[in-house]
């Protein structure tokens, strides 16, 4: 049996480097024609560099260009205080890797194209379904081509034209933000690693580049066209009062033309799979940026896509009951995580808290040391249910 995987991000590309590698005939459609896309979800936690280790990636993985991030910046009493963020836990890799997110799909498909059994179209957008008595059978793309597959899975992200197509259901579940993307440069005596900035009704995280800082400036839901009919000169002003450590040079902010923005969504398919079809990452489940889980948990389906879909596969004997296990797999673990970004989204945008001041339960998890600070650590860094890459034949 042979698999179309549409979308060559994150949760495709790795489903088709682990497909491929165990033998199986997968084509995956990328719609771009590269993978240079700038704020875009970069954040690799230790459960993605512990399956790039089961695939022997981890010494290639090392030679991009990315930062170590092992604590957080946080406001406490006033001042931004480091928090060690994986203190005291044991794993083979105690920190987030910030990695531009084209060098990490690049180093899949590199891999994936050792296999003969994988093909990669860029510059190809799928644009339909083909269904045959009630089954997925294949996808159309916007020139006409078809690809037929006894396996399409849509990876195509929160947009999903596979789903969309498929005609399957999305229930919303709302976010009270979005977010603004912009760089200002980064100084020698700037603090390093990760920084969180929060204020009454909008807050920042500041990631460390070396020589910027990448920021995501956190706005309530749908505020970005007042903030565009204020103008650039008020939104500077706001920008060094939530984060006062960057106020210096926020003359840098030319243009909103010059920023990105991220209209957050959070959703999920009642059901991930149609006979022939199954949703996967984004397009099974719209994540909240709150912790940067987003790539980690695309990559966790996929994981768990090839370790359950493999060897059905192989053997031709795929049914719906094993498209049906992925999303029992899975879909718990993304339940848990949308709900406490959704906690933590509440508590954040608390119109009682005083500018600067962090939730009492994020004081609490990041200042008590033991259980408490274990717990918050270790859902960070492999969330609720991570997956390991098991071999086609256990």
């Amino acid at each position: 049996m042979n698999a179309v995987v549409v979308g060559g991000g994150p949760a495709g590309m790795m489903l088709g480097l682990l497909l491929a590698r165990a033998g199986v005939q997968v084509t995956v459609l990328e719609k771009h024609q590269d993978f240079l896309r700038d704020f875009r979800g970069d954040t690799v936690h230790p459960s993605t560099l512990e399956v790039l280790d089961d695939l022997g990636l981890s010494g290639r993985f090392d030679r991009l260009r990315y930062r170590k991030v092992t604590s957080l910046n946080v406001p406490l009493g006033g001042d931004l205080t480091p928090i060690e963020a994986f203190a005291g836990m044991r794993v083979k890799f105690p920190y987030i890797a910030f990695v531009p997110q084209w060098d990490f799909l690049d180093l899949l498909a590199e891999e994936a194209r050792r296999h003969p059994t994988f093909t990669l179209h860029m510059s190809t957008p799928v644009t339909d379904v083909v269904e045959r008595a009630g089954k997925i059978a294949g996808v159309r793309c916007a020139d006409g081509r078809e690809f037929h597959a006894d396996l399409v899975v849509a990876a195509d992200g929160r947009d999903s034209a596979v789903r969309r197509a498929a005609g399957m259901r999305v229930d919303e579940l709302g976010a009270p933000i979005d977010v603004i993307w912009f760089r200002l440069t980064r100084h020698q005596d700037d603090q390093e690693n990760l920084v969180f900035q929060l204020a009454r009704g909008r807050g920042m995280v500041a990631i460390d580049r070396g020589d910027f800082w990448q920021c995501g400036y956190l706005i309530g839901k749908g505020g970005f066209d007042a903030w565009k009919a204020k103008g650039i000169e008020a939104f500077r002003r706001d920008v060094a009062q939530v984060a006062p450590m960057l106020a210096d040079r926020t003359g840098e902010l030319s243009s909103f033309e010059s920023m990105g923005f991220l209209e957050v969504r959070v959703n999920r398919l009642r059901t991930w799979h149609r006979p022939g079809l199954l949703c996967i990452g984004d397009a099974a489940h719209a994540m909240s940026p709150v912790g940067g889980v987003g790539i980690n948990l695309a990559v966790q389906d996929a994981v768990a896509t090839a370790n359950i879909l493999t060897r059905p596969l192989l053997d031709d004997s795929l049914t719906d009951n094993h498209l049906a296990a992925v999303q029992r797999r899975r879909e718990w673990p993304t339940r848990l995580t949308q709900r406490v970004q959704a906690f933590l989204q509440r508590q954040g945008f608390d119109a009682k808290r005083k500018d600067g001041q962090l939730p009492v339960l994020m004081r609490f998890l990041v200042t008590r040391t033991g259980i408490p600070r274990r717990l918050a650590g270790r859902f960070l860094a492999f969330g609720f249910r991570p997956e390991r890459v098991r071999s086609v034949t256990t």
